[in-house]
């Protein structure tokens, strides 16, 4: 089965190839930078969820691939508290198109008053934390989770969700 992964990213390309091989036998795999269609950093959870739609629709789109994910994180905001918000989006080739979200964790305020500035998570967080490539190992929520839930897992838990449904939907059409 040929699946297609929206992104360069190794935490995400890993949650996928992790969940996918359980599943698809003789899995093969094409990454593919795929536009988001929305902010660089999207600052609500509808903007997110969109953001993971397009990349899996558009990697759909440039690829043979059967299935198509899409992931993408942001933050959002209730009351007074910033969360970080994680959604997945799967593509298939019949036009289907599955959703799911992730975790959320509080962000510090610290983070929090930099993003609503105007910046993006990823370098407020390598700035923090004094680490490259943050959003591509632990992310945000493993620096604030003290490394319990890193970025892949929490991403293998939303591919988890949409590779469920999508057996689900074969199972009962």
């Amino acid at each position: 089965m040929n699946i297609a992964i929206g992104t360069t990213n190794k935490a995400k390309i890993g949650a996928v190839e992790v969940i996918a091989k359980q599943f698809f036998e003789q899995a093969k795999f094409t990454y593919y930078k795929a536009p988001s269609g929305v902010s660089e950093q999207p600052m609500t959870t509808e903007e997110t969820r969109q953001g993971a739609i397009n990349r899996a629709k558009n990697t759909l789109a440039v690829t043979d691939a059967t299935l198509s994910f899409g992931l993408e994180g942001g933050v959002m905001e209730i009351e007074d508290n910033m969360y970080v918000c994680n959604w997945g989006a799967l593509a298939v080739a019949n036009g289907t198109i599955f959703t799911a979200a992730g975790a959320q964790i509080v962000l510090p305020e610290e983070i929090a008053r930099e993003i609503r500035a105007g910046k993006e998570l990823g370098p407020v967080m390598e700035a923090f934390t004094q680490r490259r490539d943050i959003r591509q190992q632990a992310g945000a929520v493993g620096i604030f989770t003290q490394g319990l839930v890193e970025r892949q897992a929490m991403f293998e838990h939303i591919v988890s969700l949409l590779v469920g449904q999508f057996l689900f939907n074969l199972s009962h059409n």
